[in-house]
């Protein structure tokens, strides 16, 4: 009988197996499964095993991430953290606002939260790395350059090329020397987890992103191991880019077409994974919504080299029975067979009980940022801050209101206002900014765009 972590390889070498196998992204989570508050849980090298034993006793993975959190750099680089009781912690200074890459710290194994990190791995590996497969989880370039730099990259695109492209490049190296420390301790797999690339064109993934994604894919290789380049956020226009890097697997979340992703990807000789919804289903759904899930998404990608998974880091308070559900109908035919025949129209929820601002009456400009949830999610978190940034850049009046939808209310907001992707900006209740963070000016011209509209201005 193939081990998990046997399932997991042969996936990402895109050689046949018996299932497609299942990867719980199990980060924040793992706190929640010992009761443990998120900011103790990613600190501590004890609580991280701990977790990760009782998320494969009640998951049955094929694989797991040792910790998913793309702070750690950042922290160690000289970014300040906030932390939380149920999310990762979110970056709230930029280093290199003030300061220049030769004055940031080295990223070395002993500095921050690495040692915990590499301390849980070893540790695990002992426990359970002959069965299953252990990701090794680090931000990606582009993202960890956001984080040194803040919002004033997008403006840099324009007006400073070059720096642009030695900020990422330093992260490239970063993203190295993090992988090296992986697989040193035992790692199987590296995961480049870089979400800011789904807010930047074709175009600027291709200038400024794919080379340096492509030196850390190299240098994984030429390790002997396999590496995913894992983006949360929509996508779409830079799949095919996505697609055309090193990486041995793409994984994507819950906004992506699974059947053009599939295509791409065998194109370019690719595994895939992805992208079991975060909120809607695994979150405040049903274990019935979750098998549905499941056995959708493996139905669309049959054929393929599928690595079932969520499409993102799983919510803190992800019931585990749903996680359970997902895990009996992945490894039993039979089951899937059931979901297949008895599969009905989830319930739909018209949210008549949640409002929409009255717009024309505001006295002010309504920003409605629908997000995931900004202290978790970096694209939900950098676009949060460019529209507080520009709204206090004009002298226009303005609301701002952001909607996560890992509540109800915020899934009921996103129905209304007819927001498709995540993050989107919506001005006066009509999307605008669709997973796309735009520069301060484009985002104060079209408040003040609309003030004019509402005679305000």
């Amino acid at each position: 009988m193939m081990t998990g972590k046997e399932r997991i390889l042969k996936t990402l070498n895109r050689e046949p197996v018996d299932r497609p196998p299942w990867l719980p992204f199990v980060g924040c989570h793992g706190g929640y499964l010992l009761q443990k508050r998120a900011d103790e849980y990613l600190k501590s090298a004890d609580l991280l095993v701990e977790g990760l034993r009782v998320a494969r006793e009640r998951y049955q993975p094929d694989g797991l991430p040792v910790m998913f959190d793309l702070q750690v750099e950042a922290e160690v680089l000289g970014c300040d953290l906030n932390w939380a009781a149920e999310v990762p912690p979110a970056v709230i200074s930029h280093p290199l606002t003030s300061g220049s890459l030769a004055e940031l710290p080295k990223l070395d194994p002993d500095a921050g939260r690495i040692p915990v990190v590499l301390d849980a791995l070893d540790r695990v590996k002992g426990e359970m790395g002959d069965e299953v497969a252990l990701y090794g989880l680090l931000c990606g370039p582009f993202t960890l350059a956001l984080h040194l730099r803040g919002n004033e990259i997008f403006l840099d695109m324009f007006d400073d090329e070059d720096h642009v492209k030695a900020i990422i490049d330093f992260a490239a190296e970063r993203a190295m020397e993090m992988a090296a420390y992986y697989l040193d301790h035992g790692a199987d797999v590296i995961a480049v987890v870089d979400p800011m690339t789904s807010q930047i064109s074709p175009e600027h993934f291709g200038n400024f992103v794919a080379p340096a994604l492509n030196k850390v894919f190299k240098m994984i290789r030429d390790r002997g191991h396999f590496s995913s380049l894992f983006v949360c956020g929509d996508v779409t226009r830079n799949l095919e880019p996505m697609c055309a890097t090193a990486a041995d697997n793409i994984s994507v979340d819950e906004q992506i077409d699974m059947v053009t992703l599939s295509k791409l990807a065998k194109a370019h000789q690719k595994s895939i994974g992805g992208n079991l919804k975060l909120t809607a289903v695994l979150l405040l759904g049903t274990p019935e919504d979750a098998q549905r899930e499941a056995v959708g998404i493996m139905d669309q990608c049959a054929g393929a080299p599928l690595i079932l998974a969520p499409g993102c880091d799983l919510p803190y308070a992800t019931p585990p029975e749903n996680l359970e559900a997902v895990a009996a109908v992945v490894q039993d035919e039979y089951q899937r067979e059931i979901v297949r025949t008895t599969k009905q129209a989830a319930k739909i929820d018209d949210y008549t009980d949640v409002q929409v601002p009255d717009y024309d009456d505001a006295p002010a400009v309504i920003l409605d940022v629908i997000t995931l949830d900004s202290t978790s999610c970096a694209p939900c978190q950098y676009m949060l801050e460019a529209v507080e940034r520009a709204a206090r850049a004009t002298p226009v009046r303005t609301y701002i209101n952001e909607h996560k939808i890992k509540v109800r209310a915020g899934l009921g907001m996103m129905q209304k206002l007819g927001v498709k992707n995540l993050p989107t900006i919506c001005i006066e209740g009509e999307p605008v900014f669709a997973s796309i963070i735009p520069d301060q000016r484009t985002l104060v011209a079209a408040i003040e765009e609309r003030a004019r509209a509402k005679g305000l201005a």
